[in-house]
């Protein structure tokens, strides 16, 4: 057994001390988005601190909760908080939580991010579903040696993001009359935010979005077989000639205010799932 697989199952136990039960989709929230972790019916709370090997989240707006319960009669775990590399955390250490949710059963996984947009067409304040990626953290959370037991060495990106879940979305969406919009996204390190002319290079090679998050945990996810959707939620503007001064409090802010949009399309998704 690797050290990971170890260290997986040590965590598992602990978890699995506290509740029973068996999570069919795993959701990540974001920057300003672990509310809807509050609305589980029958939720327990797992403090990270009490789970073996998981990092604690340093971020103000990341609460450091695994949260179980059920969503429209599904059984979900949720996390009231991520984590990032520019924490000084490891790939290995970000990513964990979601070998930690596949070991729990999932098959499914929802991750939810704030991102700057450098598409004018789609703006802040818009809810953007995650088409593909481009990862520029220069890192990769599966660098070193492979278990097989938790994925393949090679395993293919060629769709990254589940059709069927964006569908669920789009679906959502129309139902509940809320906008939303496709778009690639470009992964950077952060945690400062990026200049003018880095947001004018992300443009120019295929990027709308960019975030310091997801990518990492959709790498592993994939690996691992679970079918991937990212949510985004546009909380600034990036459009090289026309930047503005950002703060966090800014992004958190537009955040909230999007938070009843999100959790519509969040249900309609776990809704549809089987």
């Amino acid at each position: 057994m690797s050290e990971l697989k170890q260290k997986i199952d040590e965590a598992v136990k602990a978890v699995r001390a506290r509740t029973a039960i068996a999570p069919l989709a795993g959701i990540i929230f974001g920057t300003g988005m672990g509310a809807m972790a509050d609305t589980f019916e029958g939720k327990l709370k797992i403090p990270y601190a009490e789970i073996p090997h998981f990092p604690l989240s340093t971020v103000e707006s990341h609460a450091g909760n695994l949260v179980f319960g059920y969503l429209e009669g599904i059984p979900v775990v949720a996390m009231q908080g991520r984590f990032h590399r520019y924490e000084g955390y490891t790939l290995h250490q970000v990513t964990f939580p979601a070998r930690v949710m596949k070991a729990l059963g999932c098959r499914y996984l929802i991750i939810t991010n704030a991102v700057g947009s450098m598409n004018p067409l789609i703006p802040a304040g818009s809810l953007v579903l995650i088409s593909d990626h481009i990862n520029l953290m220069g890192d990769n959370p599966l660098i070193g040696l492979n278990d097989d037991a938790l994925g393949p060495r090679f395993p293919d990106m060629s769709k990254p993001y589940s059709c069927e879940m964006i569908e669920l979305a789009e679906k959502a969406a129309l139902e509940n009359k809320i906008r939303i919009h496709r778009g690639v996204a470009v992964a950077v390190t952060g945690p400062c935010f990026e200049t003018a002319a880095e947001y004018r290079f992300f443009h120019r090679i295929g990027a709308d979005i960019v975030t310091m998050s997801t990518v990492p945990e959709v790498i592993v996810a994939v690996q691992a077989g679970l079918k991937v959707l990212g949510l985004s939620t546009v909380t600034d503007a990036c459009l090289p000639d026309a930047l503005l001064p950002l703060t966090s409090d800014e992004v958190i802010k537009i955040s909230n205010s999007l938070e009843e949009s999100r959790q519509k399309i969040i249900r309609g998704i776990v809704k549809g799932l089987q």
